[in-house]
């Protein structure tokens, strides 16, 4: 009998193993959504026409929502015809399958809003009509499929639905808005609803959640039209609001989080605000406002104890001390969306200029720059980097730039 009892001993503990193996996981913005890329070797310097171009395609689809890759896939929305294609292309640039899984918006800025989400083998996505869906990540077959105005009652609003779908553990949250089902947690494997929140009972505003530990609570970080609110990840229990005291919806950034700290960045309303977190995330305390700091859609990223990113109204991109909310240097820069990797900062502006910037304790160097030339339309997606590679969209087109050291 000892010999069996062994072998099922292993057994057992192979099972468990496999249980808790944790997925990958790729999504908008990269690691924790914060814009900060864990890269190293990477060039501190471009050639004057910029960085060396390996490939670029033009095939994506109408659109403003980033790539996301894994080891061997790259994945991307677009709008083609008013129907929304989740495209899946090898990272040389290959189409490999696309999948349509709704409507896209077609009317103010025509395109896809939002980045799929990849996590082990399962890609979801979500359209600016408000369609998501759960996909096989080889394959494309579709595995579920929800409308979140007409299946989940929620309303949409001025500019389409624009969060990437947040997975945590067996749920992946969605936002519909409106007065029935403002805030939901979805099992991931069926779309089946776990919770529904009517929260604040108002439009969604362009903002992708997150997700941090606070104890043993999971904390679920939003924006809605006119109010920043805390939730309980796994009941949806409504735990705090940070209200706006001033008009505007566009709310479209992840916000800074070290320790007790949360900083959330946004072009109305409150602008750039300091809250300190309660041990179990029930509670916020503000401790600062920057009305001067006011990103709407291009992110922040942080490095040591400062955020970094451009000012809507004031064309600077800024470093803000974490600690006292203060300006500590500028340099003009149009607005644009911002990342960071190996200590250097990537600024997409809105004129098409990607910036590579470092900084400097004593004072920000724009050191290279160049302009994008390929695609057509707003310049408003969100760089990525990924294995050495700067991957920008514009519209239809997608370009991966080397910027490797010695390659």
């Amino acid at each position: 009998m000892k010999y069996p009892l062994i072998i099922l001993a292993s057994v057992l503990l192979f099972s468990c193993s496999k249980k808790v193996e944790k997925e990958t996981v790729s999504e908008w913005r990269g690691p924790n959504r914060s814009g900060v890329y864990n890269e190293t070797g990477l060039l501190t310097e471009w050639p004057a026409e910029g960085p060396k171009l390996l490939w670029a395609i033009n095939s994506t689809g109408h659109g403003y929502g980033s790539p996301v890759l894994t080891d061997d896939q790259l994945f991307i929305n677009g709008e083609i015809d008013s129907t929304a294609y989740l495209f899946s292309y090898s990272l040389d640039g290959k189409l490999l399958w696309k999948t349509a899984f709704g409507q896209e918006w077609v009317k103010n800025f025509p395109g896809s809003r939002s980045t799929p989400t990849v996590v082990g083998n399962l890609v979801y996505v979500s359209s600016g009509k408000g369609d998501i869906a759960c996909m096989d990540k080889k394959t494309g077959t579709k595995k579920w499929s929800l409308n979140m105005v007409s299946d989940l009652q929620g309303t949409n609003n001025m500019f389409g639905y624009s969060e990437s779908l947040l997975v945590n553990g067996d749920l992946v949250y969605c936002q519909p808005g409106g007065p029935v089902n403002n805030v939901m947690a979805l099992n991931r494997f069926t779309g089946k609803t776990v919770w529904a929140q009517k929260a604040v009972e108002q439009l969604e505003a362009y903002n992708s959640p997150i997700v941090v530990k606070r104890g043993t609570r999971d904390l679920l970080l939003t924006f809605f039209e006119d109010c920043f609110l805390g939730l309980d990840g796994q009941t949806g229990e409504l735990l705090w609001t940070n209200p706006q005291d001033t008009a505007g919806n566009l709310h479209g950034n992840i916000p800074v989080i070290d320790g007790n700290d949360l900083i959330y960045t946004e072009g109305d309303g409150n602008k750039t605000v300091k809250l300190t977190l309660s041990e179990d995330g029930s509670k916020i305390t503000e401790d600062w406002r920057n009305p001067w700091f006011d990103n709407i859609m291009g992110g922040v990223v942080r490095i040591g104890n400062k955020i970094y990113g451009t000012a809507h109204r004031q064309m600077y991109l800024k470093a803000l001390d974490m600690k006292t909310g203060h300006v500590t240097d500028s340099i003009s820069m149009h607005r644009g969306s911002t990342i960071a990797a190996d200590d250097m900062l990537y600024v997409y502006t809105e004129k098409g200029e990607v910036n590579l910037v470092n900084p400097k304790p004593e004072g920000m160097q724009l050191v290279s720059t160049f302009k994008v030339t390929k695609g057509t339309k707003e310049f408003f997606t969100h760089p990525v980097i990924h294995n050495g590679m700067l991957y920008i969209r514009h519209g239809e087109a997608l370009m991966a730039y080397s910027i490797k050291k010695n390659v």
